[in-house]
């Protein structure tokens, strides 16, 4: 396998190979928790760790284990941190915990995390398997945290409502309200919001995607047109 530099690593798990926009992975939770951006922003941190954990562990375990017995080995390493992330959260995030509920312990069940320990973390060095989780894990947020954004503060007027669940007492009023006479659409905060919400993002990422290209095409063609001038003999 060919060798990436970290800002490889982390454009592709950004942007480029994002797994909840471009692998398409780990759709579950992503449409299952996103009703508001702090439900989606505690989701992506927790798979996050799992993420970076289990990365690291099977990167340095990839020698040792067997190719037969791989997937399971890799099932029990991601479930052993899960169930470490789960205790946590009822210790420190507990009403949080409550809210997210069986979508914690489902993370096992994640295709993004199963995917990158198989792909990537199984064939890497340490260093490079924790910056590939992170950087999957931060991509994953993202965009979990946006699309619960757009879901909350369309459905019912708020952004990070009840931000302190997560960020503790602090937090507490953080968040942006648009006040009680504010008429939400109910579309936004039930199932097909989420999947309509996801398409949406998926079409900007494209658009985007297809602006830089013909941007770059743009600038490669000046390049070659000056360089083209510049290596004609200059009339006497």
């Amino acid at each position: 396998m060919a060798e990436k530099g970290y800002g490889a690593i982390v454009g592709e798990g950004l942007w480029s190979n994002n797994q909840a926009l471009v692998a398409m992975l780990g759709l579950c939770p992503l449409l299952a928790t996103t009703t508001t951006a702090t439900n989606g922003l505690g989701m992506g941190l927790a798979t996050t760790t799992v993420l970076v954990l289990s990365n690291a562990t099977i990167s340095l375990i990839r020698n040792l284990v067997r190719p037969e017995v791989r997937l399971p080995v890799f099932v029990l390493v991601i479930a052993s941190f899960v169930t470490a992330v789960e205790l946590t959260m009822q210790a420190a995030f507990y009403e949080l915990y409550l809210v997210l509920g069986l979508f914690i312990p489902l993370i096992v069940t994640n295709c993004a995390i199963i995917g990158r320990a198989e792909a990537y973390a199984s064939k890497a060095r340490l260093d490079k398997a924790i910056v590939d989780g992170l950087a999957m894990g931060m991509g994953f947020s993202l965009v979990l945290m946006v699309l619960g954004g757009m879901r909350e503060l369309l459905g019912q007027g708020t952004l990070f409502h009840q931000a302190e669940l997560l960020l503790g007492e602090g937090a507490r009023g953080f968040g942006l309200d648009l006040g009680p006479d504010f008429q939400g659409a109910l579309l936004a905060i039930l199932p097909p919001g989420a999947f309509i919400g996801l398409g949406f993002l998926i079409a900007l990422k494209n658009v985007i995607d297809k602006r830089v290209a013909r941007l770059k095409q743009a600038a490669v063609g000046r390049r070659e047109r000056v360089g083209k001038a510049a290596a004609q003999p200059v009339a006497s």
